[in-house]
């Protein structure tokens, strides 16, 4: 068992998750800031393939355009020293008091036009370090009271910005798609685009669907008391897993942004054996980073920050063996083919055949015996369930 990542595992983290200073609602921070050259060494000492950003992340809102630059330059000075890469880049559109009404969909027109400025400015950023994701988190955008947003209006100029965007990306040459990551609440009451299935709704809907698909994340989906791997395996379905962000949620409360595996375990296990082993003859269904969008305990410091990092990739390498060794396992390929897991892969409809013609077949209705169902026929789920949690537990 191998479990130091290289970088061929692809774990990217954001620099505001280990960079996350700690300062909660309720109390100040806990630790100092972390310096973006030393993260960059530190990252690739503990194997990570790369990291990512908001523009705020890298330099203050409030930024000159040197002091912007100045950080620009230490940022590719320490990719070039390291090797590291930026796959992925985001931006801040709800920290600062003008987006608190949000940024695409604020019912104030002056902020929508800063807001598609500065998200302009970060894409040309993007371009220039490489990134081929651009995530879109409106956290922000939303509301807490239902007689202050028109919805349908707001979910107008949210399609106006993105497909606005998506223009400017092709214009420019630039091979940058866009990812949606959407969240049900916090820190709005209610934010907009809330679940995998809103957001691919909503992508259905633009000039340019094919730039737009879905960063969604473990905590957000589970926020909702949804299973992440069912948001996953459509997302999947549909083409528009572009990105992805871990982490670790144990129920439907606050977005707590755990250690991956230290919230649902068993749901971490079935994702990362979808990720892994659910494609095309038990290949990856996924090639993108594996990205960690947690933040460390506050009551951690410095060293409990890194260990913490370490801690992401090391859950997922220990899941990714036990999801190995569980697909491996004789006894669960029986139990699996006794529970039918990989009929589902064929057709209901054989090859010509139509509504129509399933009529004439006697065998499918008539002559079934729906009776034998009663108390026998089972599916052995439970079987496969507890091979599975023995496989996860070590004992097998």
């Amino acid at each position: 068992m191998n479990l130091l990542p290289t970088p061929t595992d692809r774990f990217t983290f954001g620099l505001w998750t280990f960079g996350w200073t700690a300062q909660d609602q309720f109390g100040s921070p806990t630790r100092r800031p972390v310096d973006t050259v030393a993260a960059v060494h530190k990252l690739a000492e503990l194997g990570a393939y790369g990291m990512t950003f908001h523009d705020n992340d890298l330099y203050p809102f409030e930024a000159t355009d040197a002091e912007r630059q100045h950080e620009i330059d230490r940022l590719k000075n320490a990719l070039a020293d390291t090797g590291l890469v930026i796959p992925m880049i985001t931006t801040n559109l709800f920290s600062h008091p003008v987006f608190k009404d949000g940024g695409f969909t604020s019912n104030d027109r002056s902020v929508r036009r800063f807001a598609m400025r500065k998200v302009i400015r970060n894409i040309d950023l993007a371009a220039e370090l490489g990134a081929s994701t651009f995530v879109m988190w409106g956290g922000r955008e939303g509301s807490e009271y239902d007689s202050a947003k028109d919805v349908r209006g707001a979910l107008a100029r949210y399609r106006e910005a993105v497909n606005a965007l998506s223009d400017y990306v092709i214009e420019k040459k630039y091979p940058i798609r866009f990812a949606i990551e959407p969240k049900p609440n916090e820190p709005r009451g209610d934010i907009l685009l809330p679940t995998v299935g809103h957001a691919l709704a909503f992508i259905n809907t633009l000039d340019h669907p094919e730039l737009v698909g879905l960063n969604p994340e473990t905590g957000h989906e589970q926020m909702s008391g949804l299973n992440f791997v069912h948001g996953i395996g459509q997302a999947l379905d549909a083409g528009k897993l572009f990105h992805i962000d871990l982490n670790g949620q144990r129920g439907v409360k606050f977005d707590q942004d755990l250690v991956f595996g230290h919230g649902d375990i068993q749901n971490a296990f079935s994702l990362v054996e979808l990720l892994e082993f659910g494609g095309a003859n038990g290949g990856r269904s996924y090639d993108g980073p594996r990205h960690f969008d947690y933040k460390p305990s506050r009551t951690e410091d410095s060293t409990g920050v890194w260990e913490s990092v370490a801690a992401n990739m090391r859950m997922y390498l220990l899941l990714k063996e036990r999801a190995a060794a569980f697909r491996a396992d004789p006894e669960v390929q029986a139990a699996r083919a006794a529970a039918k897991v990989d009929e589902i892969q064929q057709p209901t409809l054989a090859v010509g055949e139509s509504a129509a013609t399933l009529l004439t077949d006697r065998s499918t209705y008539e002559e079934f015996d729906a009776d034998s169902y009663f108390d026998g026929r089972g599916y052995g789920f439970v079987r496969l369930q507890q091979l599975a949690m023995e496989h996860l537990l070590g004992a097998r």
